[in-house]
């Protein structure tokens, strides 16, 4: 049958499904090379960004002994807070900054004279107009996520001391952007850039997991897809280190994740998100092996690294 044509029993894919399967389909066929590895700081997956305006100034999730905790920037000429980063675009941009300050060994990050090619590398579409223009959203987030002030924390013990370390820190300590979210294809005279925070760029190259930016862009229309995804990259590696499987039931999870599954049904309700969510990821990541998912994220040894070692050096 040709293009677009189906059956009476099936419905034309839409762009989200397309780009699933067609993701799926190379990755099946050519297994990630260095080119196709992309990297996200351990931080960020042990603990989530909000997934939707929490409309606060203040934001923590806790994962057993660490805590990520994100403090609004303040607008010095407005008098008013920036808000916090949060949904898919923060996500994408720190997978941008993980991999550029691991490719470049510097904390200075050139974005580019165009906004409409700094879009394309971190997964969005600069023809995408209107109110809510990915140009728009990609100026307001970015704002969100320089500006705001991030906090690790850690629970620490040594022998019979029990204490907490923590590291506090602004994304970019400084930048420069020339950029027209709404003419995103108007070039400038002069690269639009950005410098990272010395202790946070320490913090996020120190011991990044690789993910695959092919299934990366097939995921990108979900930050719930994109935490599981990220979760589940980082969990194989823990099973192909110890060789036993990984289980963590759905309340845990729920807590992690960036989005608000709070109440008696907390755990239920982040389980049928996080199956549906699933059943996308393993179509871009066919080397996972998952076990029973009644009762949390299972991951089964024999799963394959979404980017064997040998690309990431």
């Amino acid at each position: 049958m040709g293009e677009g044509v189906t059956d009476k029993k099936s419905k034309p894919l839409t762009k989200a499904q397309r780009a699933i399967v067609n993701a799926g389909t190379e990755i099946r066929l050519d297994r990630a090379t260095a080119e196709d590895a992309a990297y996200l700081a351990r931080q960020f997956v042990q603990a989530t960004l909000p997934h939707s305006d929490p409309k606060a100034d203040t934001w923590s999730r806790q994962n057993g002994n660490f805590t990520l905790g994100i403090q609004a920037g303040f607008n010095v000429k407005t008098g008013k807070s920036y808000g916090l980063p949060y949904g898919i675009i923060p996500r994408l941009l720190l997978f941008w900054i993980t991999t550029e300050a691991l490719k470049t060994k510097s904390p200075r990050l050139e974005l580019g004279a165009s906004m409409a090619g700094f879009m394309r590398e971190v997964g969005l579409d600069p023809g995408h107009g209107g109110k809510r223009s990915d140009g728009q959203r990609l100026q307001a987030q970015m704002t969100r996520l320089f500006q705001a002030r991030i906090s690790f924390m850690q629970d620490v013990e040594d022998g019979s001391n029990e204490g907490s370390a923590w590291l506090n820190m602004q994304v970019s300590r400084k930048g420069v952007l020339w950029w027209n979210p709404r003419s995103p294809a108007q070039g400038s005279l002069w690269n639009s850039w950005i410098e990272l925070e010395r202790d946070f760029y320490d913090a996020i190259t120190a011991a990044p997991i690789p993910i695959d930016v092919r299934a990366l862009r097939a995921l990108k229309r979900s930050p719930l897809a994109l935490d599981l995804y990220a979760l589940l990259c980082y969990e194989v590696y823990r099973v192909e280190h110890t060789g036993r499987a990984r289980f963590i039931p759905w309340r845990a999870v729920a807590k992690q994740l960036g989005a608000d599954y709070e109440g008696d049904n907390a755990a239920k309700e982040l389980a049928r998100k996080a199956r549906a969510a699933l059943r996308k990821i393993v179509s871009v990541m066919p080397g996972v092996r998952l076990g029973d998912m009644r009762g949390g994220l299972s991951v089964l040894p024999g799963s394959l690294l979404a980017v064997p070692k040998k690309a990431t050096g």
